[in-house]
């Protein structure tokens, strides 16, 4: 399946962030009370605990990624500056679904929403490398000339 390139607006920044720290404020809601003791068998529990980790993880990346892009539009980090390891989204592991369906239905709802939110932030990111990584018009056209002639 073919998904078009996505334009990286402020309003998409800022709608993006809204979404990530309320599902960050719900995923610390629910992962931090004792729910892990009450899951059974123990292997469960332990599990729990791990994809509780790696919500908070792909969270933690998306929030920090979306912070970069805002402050690039504020004008408080320069595009030079943005440029490599600030561009890239941090790597989190995927689910383990091999103990998914032992885990309760909030657990998992939270899972798959911080996946799904892990890869459209995903998608946006490595547009804007891609966009990153192209020529300047303004060198591209110089270039063509340079050929023509």
């Amino acid at each position: 399946m073919y998904l078009a390139p996505v334009e990286l607006t402020p309003k998409l920044v800022n709608a993006l962030y809204t979404e990530a720290t309320l599902l960050a404020d719900e995923a610390r809601s629910y992962f931090d009370g004792d729910r892990e003791r009450t899951i059974v068998p123990t292997a469960a529990a332990v599990a729990f605990s791990c994809e509780s980790l790696k919500v908070t993880t792909r969270l933690m990346h998306i929030i920090a990624w979306l912070l970069n892009q805002k402050a690039l539009y504020a004008g408080e980090l320069s595009e030079r500056d943005a440029i490599g390891a600030l561009d890239e989204l941090g790597y989190a592991p995927a689910t383990d679904s091999t103990w998914l369906d032992n885990l309760p239905d909030d657990a998992r709802h939270l899972i798959a929403a911080s996946e799904d939110l892990y890869y459209r932030v995903q998608r946006v990111a490595q547009s804007v490398i891609r966009d990153a990584m192209e020529e300047p018009a303004p060198l591209q056209m110089i270039a063509r000339l340079r050929q023509a002639f």
